[in-house]
C-alpha cells in the first residue's frame, strides 16, 4: 500500500497441486483489509485520534506496472472547520498507478501518481477560506535493500484544504528491517512536509506554519497472514495543527491489524 500509514506485508498463497506439477502462479490481484486505533498519515491524525477501518485492492503486472485503490474513514476535514452548511466528508478513497522495478542488484525505483478523493457523496461544501480537499500527487522513489527515499509533489491547489497549496511536497526516508525468519519487521521513518502558499512558504519548517517534520518507529509481526503492528509517531508541528485544544501531530502510539489475501 503506497500510503505508508500501515506496514503492509506482501503475503503469497501456495496452492497444493498433483505430484510433478508446478505450483500455480500467484494471482496478480491482492486485497487487504484492516483496522487501526488511530489513522496517522504523515504524522497527522486523520480521524482526530479515533479508530478507522481500511481496505484496498491492488493489481501488479509482471512488467512492474501496478494500480490500485484504498479507502478509510476519516474525520479531519469536518473537525478542522473546513466544511460549511453541515456537510461532511467522512471517507477517503485513494486511487493510484505506477511502475516499480530493479535498476541493478538491490537498487530499485518506483514512479507513480496518486489521487486523494474526499468529496464522494455529492460533494462537501468548503467553508470560506478553504478549498475542497481532493488533490493529486506524483511521486518518485529509490529503494536500496531495506531503505527507501521518496519524494511526492502536489499537483492541485486544494492540498489539505489550503488555497494556493499546489507544489506542496513531502520527503519520506524509511527503513524496514525483517528480523530473520521470525515474521517480525522493525521500521523507522523520517519525513518533511513543505506546504506552499500562504499557509506554508511565509513561515519556515518548525515555526507557526503548516510545514513540519514527522518521525515514526514501528514493529510488525505476521501471524499466519495477519500483520499486527504497533507504531509510535511524533512531529514538530505548531499551533497551525491544533484544533479545539487537540494537537493533531502530537506523539501517539497506534495499534493495527491487517490481513492481505
Amino acid at each position: 500500500m503506497l500510503k505508508t500509514k500501515l506496514l503492509v506485508l506482501a503475503l503469497g498463497a501456495v496452492f497444493a497441486v498433483p505430484a510433478l506439477a508446478e505450483d500455480a502462479p500467484a494471482s496478480p490481484i491482492t486485497y487487504n483489509i484492516g483496522a487501526v486505533s488511530d489513522y496517522i498519515f504523515r504524522g497527522i491524525t486523520q480521524t482526530t485520534h479515533a479508530p478507522a477501518i481500511q481496505g484496498g485492492v491492488d493489481y501488479a503486472h509482471a512488467s512492474g506496472a501496478y494500480l490500485g485503490a484504498w479507502a478509510s474513514n476519516i474525520k479531519w476535514i469536518k473537525d478542522s472547520g473546513a466544511l460549511a452548511n453541515g456537510t461532511n466528508a467522512p471517507l477517503e478513497l485513494d486511487t493510484y498507478f505506477g511502475i516499480r522495478n530493479a535498476i541493478v542488484g538491490d537498487l530499485g525505483y518506483d514512479v507513480g501518481f496518486i489521487r486523494y478523493n474526499y468529496s464522494l457523496a455529492g460533494g462537501p461544501v468548503p467553508a470560506a477560506g478553504f478549498n475542497i480537499a481532493d488533490t493529486a500527487e506524483v511521486y518518485v522513489a529509490a529503494t536500496y535493500k531495506i531503505f527507501s527515499l521518496k519524494y511526492s509533489y502536489s499537483l492541485l491547489d486544494g492540498f489539505l484544504t489550503l488555497p494556493g497549496a499546489k507544489g506542496t511536497n513531502y520527503i519520506d526516508l524509511s527503513a524496514n528491517y525483517p528480523v530473520g525468519d521470525s515474521g517480525v519487521t522493525l521500521g523507522a521513518h523520517w519525513g518533511q512536509q513543505t506546504v506552499t502558499g500562504p499557509s506554508g512558504t511565509s513561515a519556515p519548517v518548525g515555526t507557526n506554519s503548516a510545514s513540519y517534520n514527522d518521525y515514526k518507529l514501528s514493529v510488525t509481526k505476521d501471524f499466519s497472514g495477519y500483520a499486527v503492528g504497533l507504531t509510535y509517531t511524533n512531529t514538530n508541528v505548531t499551533p497551525a495543527w491544533t484544533y479545539n485544544g487537540d494537537q493533531w501531530g502530537k506523539g501517539v502510539a497506534a495499534l493495527s491489524v491487517l490481513h492481505s489475501f
